[in-house]
């Protein structure tokens, strides 16, 4: 629901900043074939149809841009064909069998439950997250036709020449006077492990969710890892996370890590082995045969142990999608594939310093590395459209709020603490740090969910938010204040003299910038 809603928000969005006649002709079809000049077949064209190329055609024809979309058969992209949508309805799902099964804390709001008694139909949770992926994608489809955008199926891809852009599934070409390339991401798998999405599977596998294992091994211990271990264990099963680094959740705040590691771990059938690598990981088959993990030292690279587990997924990350696209003939060199850009998205011929931008083209989104999240694509194609059309933006990427959808949820905005003091010292300014706990929030204790904290970070010379962590109950909805903080530069003298609505989770976070200027929240 929340992605349908995203869509529909995104069309009358682009519908408020078109011309008023425009919108009266409901941008038919005629009236887009119009716009371009008869020099290309389009003003734009976009390779990807994911949120960041969805966006950015919704902005492109919100501009009155003829706007071409290569969807390469895969509306939706990622995110909502094997990401974000689909694992919120799994997490959705199997939170409630977590919830119901939870007697203690059922007990304590009055409810007598029998935990043995809560059954669930696995076959029905997959099904609820593929039919949301299904009806979210066509709500994105639907609004690309409805505003007059063309979808083509092929995959495009460059030539040698400027503006021109093949169809992979006809082969004909076309030509755009501008180019923005959002071919997103695919699952990183490491060297050593052999992936069947069967018993070894990415979570490309998992989301489809054909078993539940008794016993899985998470090779990685990022976002997408602690999701799918909140909806293994939710469900029944044991997992063991295998982390390279020396630490778990290595790319989060360490004090939110530590609180986590509590919460998310600690209480549930979870264990883990740091400073390994899965060096060698061999499929099984479901029910007669396990799967082989090999771990060794991630500094000497001696063997150290060996796991026999029902399945194993892999979370180690993701790489860009961008084999194929024709990036050499244009004479662009990526790095892992990544593609460079300046900060307005323009594409570089490489990412050293003698990179020269190549007029015309844009890349956003995961491909060019800058943050891979859907909403953070979807930012940078509007701000590479806002470039196209004469009006120079670029996105703050220290704005972009992020989440992690466990139970509880954790949230966060900017720099973690540890890169905040190093920003601080080497800018020469003074950090300052305050928070608000869940346990002294009344909505919180009324939904017997008072574990968790905000932490803010700010500037004590200037006021100014410089980051926020959360972890606790719907964080990442608490986290969008903090975020339109960042981005507007509001103070934390301006935040703790505005008004959060009693009794709401909000109030955690005003606690916290009260706390900030000396001041008490009831």
């Amino acid at each position: 629901m929340k992605f349908i809603i995203i869509a529909t928000v995104l069309v009358a969005t682009a519908t408020a900043f078109v011309p008023l006649q425009q919108q009266h002709n409901n941008y038919n079809f005629a009236l887009s074939m119009s716009d371009a000049s008869s020099e290309f077949d389009f003003d734009v064209a976009i390779i990807g149809c994911g949120v960041g190329g969805h966006g950015a055609a919704l902005h492109a024809r919100a501009q009155n841009l003829n706007t071409a979309v290569f969807a390469g058969g895969d509306v939706g992209g990622t995110c909502v064909n094997r990401g974000c949508v689909p694992s919120k309805a799994l997490l959705a799902a199997s939170g409630r069998v977590r919830e119901m099964k939870d007697e203690a804390h059922l007990s304590s709001l009055g409810i007598q439950v029998d935990a043995d008694a809560i059954q669930y139909d696995r076959e029905g949770i997959a099904n609820h997250a593929d039919s949301l992926a299904s009806r979210v994608r066509g709500n994105l489809e639907g609004s690309l036709t409805a505003l007059g955008c063309h979808v083509l199926e092929g995959r495009g891809s460059l030539t040698s020449n400027p503006h021109e852009i093949v169809d992979s599934a006809t082969g004909k070409v076309y030509t755009a006077k501008d180019i923005i390339l959002a071919p997103g991401s695919i699952p990183f798998v490491p060297p050593g492990i052999n992936v069947d999405e069967k018993t070894v599977f990415t979570s490309d596998g998992a989301l489809k969710l054909p078993y539940v294992p008794e016993w899985v091994a998470i090779v990685g211990s990022g976002y997408i890892g602690l999701e799918f271990s909140d909806v293994y264990t939710a469900l029944g099963s044991e997992v063991t996370f295998i982390e390279a680094l020396p630490m778990i959740m290595p790319t989060f705040d360490r004090e939110i890590a530590k609180l986590a590691e509590r919460l998310l771990i600690r209480d549930r059938p979870i264990d883990y082995r740091t400073s390994v690598f899965a060096s060698e990981v061999t499929p099984g088959i479901p029910g007669e045969k396990p799967v082989t993990i090999k771990m060794i030292d991630a500094d000497t690279k001696e063997h150290v142990e060996t796991l026999e587990v029902d399945a194993c997924m892999v979370a180690t990350g993701r790489v860009p999608n961008t084999k194929d696209m024709g990036l050499e003939e244009r004479g662009i060199e990526t790095n892992r594939g990544f593609v460079a850009v300046t900060e307005k998205m323009e594409v570089l011929t490489s990412s050293g310093e003698d990179g020269q931008i190549i007029p015309n083209v844009y890349c956003i989104g995961d491909a060019n590395g800058k943050m891979m999240l859907a909403h953070a694509a979807s930012a940078q194609g509007i701000s590479a459209v806002e470039n196209i059309v004469g009006r120079e933006h670029v996105v703050n990427h220290d704005a972009v709020p992020a989440a992690c959808f466990t139970h509880p949820e954790i949230a966060m905005v900017g720099p973690t603490e540890e890169h905040a003091i190093e920003r601080a010292e080497k800018e020469g300014w003074e950090l300052g740090k305050s928070q608000g706990n869940f346990r002294a929030n009344s909505k919180a204790l009324a939904e017997g969910e008072g574990n968790g904290i905000a932490k803010v970070l700010y500037n004590k010379g200037t006021g100014k938010v410089v980051a926020v962590h959360i972890i606790g109950l719907h964080a990442a909805d608490l986290i969008q204040e903090c975020a339109n903080a960042v981005a507007a530069g509001t103070t934390v003298q301006e935040l703790s003299m505005m008004v959060h609505t009693h009794p709401t989770l909000s109030e955690v976070m005003d606690e916290a910038f009260k706390g900030a200027v000396g001041m008490s929240s009831h």
